[in-house]
């Protein structure tokens, strides 16, 4: 998990002083290696820095030492942290505590911790386009840098908005973050990438780096998913369709036509989206030009709009084991069973693996937030780290900005929060004042289980050959499949892309559902049990079921549990997003991305359609398009907006 990358600071940007790197980050020292984690430098003590920024932030430093025009010795005994941009060439150096001088007669030491490699990194902390405190100049401010709050950026910026993310952390990408260990590159979350493939509508991975000028090198995962499950059941999902139709029903020979009937439906709504631009379904003018270019797939939409998977499984098999099966199959979509998964979030999952396959980003999952906010600074926007937003600017009942922790505040014509709903009216907002449509939000959703996260590096010998990307493991008791730690998803990344972990290595990502309130009230000696205690047990698990050794062969560990996911992804707690409280009708409850407050949207995984990276992502184009209508950058018809908002609002009443 992300607790072992750098720790957030709360700095805020002051003077600034010029580097003596050149644009190959090498100095007359150099960096000299003191430990697998941390390098250290040497400056002589007349060593100018110049042709490189730095930006020094708060801290100890007197900023007096620091003067605004021209370059300075290196202030005595400071120790900082290291960042870099490579597409600017610049070393970026956060002040954060004094250390001792070396031993060395005229050297001085700095300590550097190598969490971010300098050519990796892709962050700006503000020093990019000069973000200053007070400015109210940007059409959109994003709170989060999030795929959901990046796909919204940027794709703003390419309409000509003047867009400000504003992120928490020292690097962009949230839930679909990545960290550094020991030669070890770890996604933060999921490693299994929809909507990345290279046709079709629904390839918004793709389509959203292209928009800025990106695009990432991908090996295709030539599996899903493969699912071990009670009684032996063993369903390996095949990228091509036709091969995990005849491995189900091979398992299921009695439930063909069901089998057939089910995903066939699967199919017919797929491919409804996917011949349809994909914009707001909250802009007036784009619903009826769909409307009259593509009606037949309207009305599929509408019709399926309000139901859930397991009602039209239901329709069509009666296997209870295969039921189960499709329960399964809907619990890595959305975290719940088939009968509270909607219909159209299922669809559009069971099939893009197989309509344009898994693709894995060469270098991690991180690349792809990496890329979006390089392609934004390209478009003109502007990403600052390391700005933890505590409230939303409002007056006279609209959003006008916000205020960050260390107090400096940012203006915006509009504000867009991709942290989740109950943070976002929860916190960044006063609650005394909920508007009445999150108040149903609320009652009609709850916060969904976190994670247990275990990240392992071990010997490669200790995988058979063969071994798939990902695992689903059920052992026991389909009764288990909901509940925390009952299940187990694991992702070896390594098999698709080994330049991830070092040589003769693999990396396992384990993950199982468990809620905060586990974790709540333990001393730190117990958590630290607690944490190994359970970690052993799932380890366990994976070494009787799939890999016998295992626990001999690690090498590494690290554990996160929804404690982490609160702390280094903003999550109120550690949630993944929304999950019906009952059974849904559909999607027809989820809030689209407008507020009740004017000029507040929201974006991520708490709006229409809901969790997963292209649920995600659909929602950062459908906010995008929406918040670009609203600045004049989008055609606009005031009257019919005001009428659909309306209607929409009404609907989600019904639910």
């Amino acid at each position: 998990m992300a607790t072992a990358a750098l720790k957030p600071l709360s700095f805020y940007a002051s003077d600034k002083l010029c580097a003596g790197f050149s644009s190959s980050y090498q100095l007359n020292g150099g960096f000299r290696p003191t430990s697998k984690n941390s390098k250290s430098l040497y400056l002589s003590r007349d060593e100018y820095l110049k042709n490189c920024r730095i930006r020094i932030l708060r801290s100890g430093v007197n900023c007096s030492l620091l003067p605004p025009n021209g370059c300075k010795n290196l202030p005595d005994r400071i120790r900082h942290q290291k960042r870099t941009l490579r597409a600017c060439n610049f070393v970026e150096l956060d002040f954060v505590t004094t250390c001792r001088d070396t031993k060395k007669k005229g050297m001085k030491l700095v300590g550097v911790k190598a969490v971010v490699d300098a050519d990796k990194v892709a962050e700006s902390n503000g020093v990019l386009g000069g973000v200053e405190e007070g400015s109210g100049n940007y059409d959109a401010i994003v709170i989060g840098s999030g795929i959901g709050g990046l796909v919204a950026a940027t794709q703003l910026a390419v309409k000509g908005a003047r867009v400000l993310v504003l992120e928490k952390y020292v690097i962009p990408g949230g839930s679909s973050g990545y960290y550094e260990r020991d030669g070890y590159t770890f996604d933060v979350g999921s490693s299994v990438m929809f909507g990345f493939s290279d046709k079709g509508n629904l390839n918004l991975i793709t389509q959203a780096l292209a928009a800025v000028g990106c695009k990432l090198d991908v090996i295709p995962d030539p599996t899903t998913v493969h699912f071990h499950l009670p009684n032996n059941l063993s369903v390996l999902v095949h990228r091509e369709y036709s091969d995990f139709i005849e491995e189900l029903v091979s398992k299921f020979p009695h439930e063909k036509e069901g089998i057939l009937e089910f995903y066939g439906i699967c199919w017919k709504i797929f491919n409804s989206l996917n011949s349809m631009e994909l914009k707001s379904l909250e802009e007036p003018m784009y619903l009826f030009g769909q409307f009259f270019k593509k009606p037949a797939e309207c009305m599929t939409l509408a019709y399926y709009l309000p139901q859930n998977a397991g009602d039209i499984a239901r329709k069509f098999i009666k296997d209870p084991e295969l039921l189960s099966f499709i329960d399964a199959e809907c619990f890595i979509v959305s975290t719940v069973n088939a009968l509270r998964t909607p219909m159209i979030n299922a669809s559009m999952v069971l099939c893009d693996r197989h309509f344009g396959g898994i693709n894995y980003p060469v270098g991690g999952v991180g690349e792809i937030a990496k890329s979006l906010a390089k392609g934004l600074v390209k478009m003109g926007g502007k990403i600052l780290y390391k700005a933890n937003v505590t409230n939303i600017i409002v007056e006279n009942e609209k959003a006008v900005g916000v205020i960050l922790s260390d107090k400096r505040k940012f203006y915006a014509k509009t504000i867009i929060s991709n942290a989740t709903r109950w943070d976002t009216f929860g916190k960044l907002l006063d609650r005394k004042n909920l508007p009445k449509d999150e108040e149903n939000f609320q009652k009609a959703y709850v916060k969904a289980p976190s994670f247990l996260s275990i990240h392992v590096g071990i010997k490669a010998e200790a995988l058979p050959p063969g071994t798939d990307c990902h695992h689903f493991v059920l052992e026991d008791d389909w009764k288990n499949l909901e509940i925390p730690y009952g299940s187990i998803f694991l992702s070896i990344p390594t098999v698709l892309d080994p330049s991830l972990a070092p040589e003769g290595r693999h990396i396992l990502h384990i993950f199982t559902t468990s809620s905060i309130e586990d974790w709540e009230g333990l001393s730190v000696k117990d958590y630290e049990a607690k944490k190994e205690l359970i970690a052993d047990k799932i380890i366990g698990r994976l070494e009787n079921k799939l890999f016998p050794g295992l626990k001999s062969a690690i090498v590494f560990k690290e554990v996160g549990t929804p404690k982490t996911h609160r702390r280094y992804l903003a999550r109120d707690s550690g949630t993944y997003g929304p999950m019906p409280r009952n059974i849904p009708k559909g999607l027809l409850a989820m809030p689209f991305n407008t507020t009740s407050l004017n000029g507040l949207y929201c974006v991520g995984d708490s709006c229409f359609p809901g969790q997963g990276v292209i649920a995600v992502a659909f929602s950062g184009v459908m906010c995008a398009h929406r918040v670009g209508a609203d600045l004049g950058l989008e055609r606009k018809v005031p009257i019919l907006d005001a009428a659909l908002l309306r209607l929409l609002g009404w609907l989600r009443t019904l639910a």
